[in-house]
Parts: structure tokens; sequence; C-alpha cells
């Protein structure tokens, strides 16, 4: 029989193993033997073209790959969808560090003639580039997915079906388009949602600055503030009903401090009270600018005050209405208002003050809060056609277990999410993106939903035939939300049919509220299914000191490079073992380094197993000793074990059960204790039954989280009834 080399050489093995298994087409539930078995679906979550993977990627693809060559073995007609993101703003913001790179920027594009077509081709081609080697590295992962499915976000069906939803959600009432305050990155020159600002604690200063009355200058009342820049804005002094100190105040009139002859409006603003106010802050008078800042923007609607008297420009700096501050950026600004507000005694006092400061999530810029008309989706609200909104329909899902939480510290953040949501704004400034399907009339200037491919002939609302396109594309959530369904071609789809919902959502725990909330929102909305039955959060991957990876930090392992040291199946164990769900796994190169030594420890103990099976008789089954039967029993209790945790998606306990036996048990124990026996003509027979029982039941066990090391020992294998590939075997469950 073919030898072992004396080492193993994952080079050698992986890529000639992934090309037989590809080309077999049992990635393909169509085409797997195990025809007329119960379906088992998981959709990748797609990676965003517009780079090489990351070892959050391989945990995914680590991850996902094992659950379903686990599921295949025990018989699952399998299908694991594969696909890209286009990731809107992510990759536009990719895509903008290299043009600055190459001395240009999209903004000097966009001047061109055809810039935007120009600007949206030059994206494109970047993200189908990225996208190809990104399938590569999948591949070089061991990912059994079925790549004659896979699914790209600007896919025309896809594109289809997001347009489809957008005017189902439009004629239910439940999208609609607003102007309120949104949140402004005035460098990426797009809104983003709530979920897309970070938090920034910040070392400030709170201003303490006296609106002195208009009818008595001897009586002011003093506002404490962190944006003195924005007070050429002030519209209103607010105070809380309950607030005594204020009452004889309300009514009355006061002189903005840093404002004359203001374009359009008179200097005095009114005090007025609203239980807005915070009591405790400051003084308890809260001024109000109703153009920077949300909880003012909705005092100002609720007492008619100006809304779009806008100081500050799009790209962060003061315009002409900002009086001597035009021209300033905002920190510049906040000097100036200061120097004023000294010189003419408005300023009061100065404290330390620390508070939180929203900033894009991308490039840290602060966000600026800026009135503009959005298309936002309601989340709370009932649609014509229903009695629950997207929020109840999620939780009731949840509540109901329709959909289940792996590890529950997650449904209790769910909730509590849940109870705090928000009406999304779905709109983004960028080129990017799957546009927006809404038309204005030129005449009557009332907005048409249109899906079709071109533009309306004629307005339903007065019969005009011009139309200004709307250029704002979708929050890119908004069609990876509807990713499961979309991708097995809803409502009609064969996949749709079989496949859905699927089984298992697997994905990182910083997108719980990005993505899996809102494909349970979408998914009940649309199919009055859950998109999945079970969420699988895993953690961010940490270095052995606890530290967040990142290339600041100098301490990324770059997943591609330590296959090609190490090979994929000792990155993919070390990614498992000791990784819980929901927790933060630790990674190092020598825990990597670790799990390689296993592999060489598999291939030297199987080599040894199959140097003695020259003359081994497959068909026969020897007398077993006692010890013989107990190993068995042992065997086929782990197998017992084992295969409950997998079904309990505790993979980090069923690898390091199977490490810890096939190190310590076979190879320490069984294999040292059968040595001699297999020198013993009498014994020689059921030592050669015993080992190669037990090496084929570890092989088949330890395939879902080490592929290509099993497999290629599997085909050198001389025992019967063997099947084309270890990755079709059935699960042992008896031995």
């Amino acid at each position: 029989m073919p030898e072992l080399d004396k080492n193993y050489n994952h080079l050698n093995v992986e890529q000639k193993r992934y090309k037989q298994w590809e080309e077999s087409g049992f990635f393909n539930p169509d085409k797997l033997p195990t025809k007329n078995k119960k379906p088992f679906s998981i959709i990748m979550p797609p990676p965003n073209a517009n780079g090489s993977l990351h070892l959050g990627h391989a945990l995914t693809i680590a991850i996902e790959d094992t659950i379903i060559r686990y599921k295949r073995m025990r018989g699952y007609k399998t299908l694991w969808l594969p696909g890209a993101d286009h990731a809107g703003f992510e990759t536009q913001v990719v895509f903008e560090k290299k043009l600055e790179k190459e001395g240009t920027s999209r903004f000097e594009i966009l001047k061109e003639k055809n810039g935007r077509e120009k600007l949206y081709q030059m994206i494109w081609d970047f993200t189908q580039k990225n996208k190809l080697q990104m399938e590569e590295q999948i591949k070089k992962l061991g990912a059994s997915c079925d790549w004659s499915r896979e699914k790209f976000t600007l896919d025309p069906s896809i594109i289809k079906i997001v347009y489809e939803t957008f005017k189902k959600m439009y004629d239910d009432g439940l999208i609609y388009r607003d102007y309120r305050i949104v949140n402004w990155c005035p460098k990426h020159q797009t809104a983003l949602s709530d979920l897309e600002i970070n938090w920034e604690e910040r070392n400030d200063k709170l201003y303490y600055v006296k609106y002195y009355l208009e009818n008595d200058p001897k009586k002011f009342i003093t506002v404490a503030t962190t944006r003195p820049e924005t007070i050429p804005g002030d519209f209103a002094i607010a105070v809380h009903p309950q607030n005594k100190l204020y009452k004889n105040f309300i009514g009355q009139f006061v002189i903005n401090p840093l404002i004359h002859n203001r374009k359009n409006y008179d200097d005095k603003i009114k005090v007025i009270s609203d239980p807005l106010v915070d009591k405790d802050f400051g003084t308890g008078a809260l001024k109000i600018t109703p153009a920077h800042d949300a909880v003012d923007f909705e005092i100002g609607k609720k007492h008619n005050l100006p809304l779009d008297y806008q100081i500050i420009d799009w790209n962060g700096k003061m315009n002409n209405l900002a009086g001597e501050l035009e021209g300033l950026k905002v920190m510049e600004a906040r000097e100036k208002a200061i120097e004023i507000l000294q010189k003419t005694g408005a300023l009061e006092k100065i404290e330390d003050y620390t508070h939180q400061v929203s900033v894009c999530y991308k490039c840290k810029t602060t966000i600026e809060p800026l009135p503009r008309a959005q298309w936002f989706i309601k989340m709370t609200a009932k649609p014509k056609s229903g009695n629950k909104s997207l929020k109840d329909l999620a939780i009731e899902a949840v509540k109901t277990k329709k959909v289940v939480f792996v590890s529950k510290k997650f449904e209790k953040v769910f909730y509590h999410w849940m109870e705090n949501i928000r009406d999304w704004n779905i709109s983004r400034q960028i080129i990017w993106g799957i546009p927006i399907p809404i038309y204005y009339c030129e005449n009557c200037g009332k907005e048409i939903v249109y899906i079709k491919n071109g533009q309306p002939k004629k307005c339903p609302h007065c019969n005009h035939s011009k139309f200004i396109k709307e250029t704002d594309v979708f929050d890119t959530w908004f069609s990876s939300g509807q990713w499961p369904y979309a991708t097995l071609n809803y409502p009609n789809g064969k996949d749709f049919k079989n496949f859905y919902p699927t089984d298992v959502m697997e994905t990182g725990w910083d997108i719980l509220f990005f993505w899996v909330a809102r494909m349970i929102m979408f998914g009940m909305y649309n199919t009055k299914k859950t998109p999945f039955k079970y969420i699988y959060l895993h953690g961010l991957i940490r270095d052995k000191d606890r530290q967040k990876m990142s290339k600041s930090k100098n301490n990324v392992i770059d997943p591609l490079g330590i296959i090609d040291l190490y090979g994929a199946d000792a990155l993919r164990f070390s990614l498992i073992v000791g990784n819980a769900p929901g927790n933060d796994p630790i990674i190092s190169e020598e825990k990597i380094r670790g799990y390689r030594n296993f592999t060489n420890k598999i291939w030297n103990a199987s080599r040894f197993v199959l140097m003695n099976l020259n003359d081994f008789d497959n068909k026969t089954t020897p007398l077993l000793s006692k010890n013989d039967k107990e190993i068995l029993k042992d065997l086929k209790n782990l197998i017992k074990d084992v295969t409950k945790d997998m079904d309990n998606f505790n993979f980090h306990i069923a690898s390091e059960k199977l490490y810890q036996y096939f190190w310590h048990v076979f190879a320490d124990k069984i294999i040292e204790q059968n040595k001699e026996r297999l020198q013993n003509k009498k014994e020689r027979a059921t030592a050669q039954y015993l080992l190669i029982t037990v090496l084929e039941t570890s092989l088949k066990t330890l395939h879902p989280f080490m592929p290509y090391i099993t497999e290629e020992i599997y085909q050198m294998i001389p025992t019967k009834n063997k099947k084309k590939f270890l990755m079709i075997e059935d699960w042992p469950q008896k031995i």
C-alpha cells in the first residue's frame, strides 16, 4: 500500500485537495450522494469586497466550515452559500484612501465630465478585482461552500428584491422623507446612522454665557454650553417648566450675545419653557440652536422656531450667517467666540468638563449635527398591512424562540437595544451603492417610487413628464439586511423553498445591531419567517496580551501568511479551540505553531499505523481482548460526547476533547501499547484492526476542524466501504 511521506508538507496537500473537492461537485447540495435528506443551510456573511481577508474572516470561515462539514457527514443536504458585499460607505472610504495615495480625490473626479459615472466604474473595477482575490483566499482556508451559487450585493437579482422591499415598505407607510438633524461626517460628506457613530470621552470646557434681558440690561440668564461657536444660530433660551428659578423669565426676550444684524431674523431671542430641558445640566437654562443639535431641533419644532438657520456648512466651516466667525473651522470659531464674549463681558466663567462626543466610526472626525432631508424607516410604527412594527416583529421572533441566541448574554443585549431603537436613516450621500429609486416631479415636487429601469413617463400627481432623480444611495445595511432571502431568490426560487429559513447565522457580536437584528426585522416583515433559526456570535480576536489587533499596535496576524507557514488546519484549529461563543479569542503565532505541531503528531501517528498495515485484512474482524473492547468503548463514549458538543455549538469543547484524545490517548498510549503486539503474529491482526479503527474514527471526527490533513490520510487508509472523499463520509455512530 502507498506510504505517507516522512514529513507532512501542507503546501503539497492543501491546493491539491481543495481542487479535488471543488471538482467533485459535492459542495453543491444538489450533487451530494445523500438525496432526499433534510436540508441544512448557512448563508456566509459576505466579506467586504474592498481588501484582503483578516483574521476575523478566518474565524468566520473556520467556524462555519466546521458546522457545514459536520452536518454534511451527518447526512444533511447542506448548502453554504458564499457572497461578497459592495459595502457602500466602507468601500468608498477605502477607495478614497487609494485615491489620496495617487494624489487625487473623489471630489476631483466628480468635477470631471460624467464624473459620477466614472467614479462608480472605478470603484466597481476595484471591488471586482478584490472580490476575485478574496474568493481565492476563502478557498485557501478550506471553505466547502457552493461557489456555483455565489452572490454579490450589487447583482441585478439582489437589487430587484431590494427595490421591491423598498416599494412595499413605502406603500406600507414605513418609509418616509423628513427634514431633521442627521449625523454628518464633514470629511466623508455623508450622513451616518446612529449605529455608525462612536462616542469618545473628551476633556473639554464648559462655558457660562450671559444672555441679557432686552428690557432690563442689568438682568441676565446664564447658560452653560460646550459650543459657544453656535450662539449665532440660537433662537431661544429654554428652561424646564418646573424650574422656579426662571419662572419670571419665561416669555421675555434676551439679546443674542454674539451676533448683531442677523440676516432675516431679529437678534432678540425668547425665553421658553420645555420639559425636554435637563434641569440638572449647567445652570438649568439651555440655549436652543435648532439647526445644530438634535434636542434643540425637536424643541424648535414644537415652538415654531427656524429649523434651517444653519451657520456651519457641510465642510465643517462657519458660513456667512455666522457673523464674525465666518470662514473659520469649528474649533477656530470656538476660540474666536470666547475671545468676543470675554471682551463684551458676556462670558461669566469657564469650567473643565468631561463628556462624550460623537465621531465618525471610520475616520474619527467629530460629527456635526446638521439639518438635512433624508429617507428614514419607521422602526416602531405599525405598517398599513399589519399590526406589528419592525421592532415588535423582531422581539417576538426571539421571545417565541423562533430564533435562538446560542449565547444568552446577547439575547439580553438585543432586547435592550430594541427597546431603545429609533427610526433608521437609510440615505447616504455617496456614489457607491444601490441608488434609492425615487424621482421628484419638476412641476409639483412630489416624490415617485419607481423601481423599473429608466424613469417614470408621467407624474401620477400632475401628469408632468420631467423629473429629478434622487442622488442618495441606500445605507449598505438596507441591502445586506435582506441577504438571507435575497440570496435564495425570494419569493419563488427553488432554493428559497428548500433552504429558507436558514439554520445558523454565524457572525461577530459587533454587528448584532448593524446586521443581525435588521435581518430578523426584514425576514419577518417580508417572508413572515425568521431568516435563521440560531444566532451564533463569535468574539473579536485579541492578541496574547488581550489587546485588540490593529496595524497601529503592530500585532496583526495575516491569516494568509500564517497558512503559508503553518497550514490552514493549524490556523483553523487554533481559532476554534478554547473559543467559546461570544468570547473574544486570544490568538498568537505561538498558539498556531502549537497546533501545527498537532498536525505533525496526527501525520506521524497515522504514518506509523499505515506502515504496519501491509498485510492487513480489512474483510475480517479479529477477536478482541477485554482491553481492546474497553478502548473501543471509551472511543464510542468520546464520539457520543463530541457529537453532543457539536449539536450544542460547543465546538471549542469538542475540538479540545479530540485534541486530548488523539495526542495523549491514541498516540501516547494506545499506539505505544500495541507496538509489541504488532510484532507478535498472534496479536498482529488484532492490533492492526484496533489501530486502524481508532485512527479512521479519529480522522472522521477531526475532519470538520482540520479538513486537509484528515482527507490526505483518509485516502491512504485500506478500510472497506470507503467513500470517494472523507468529506462525504458518515459521521461515526457505531464502532
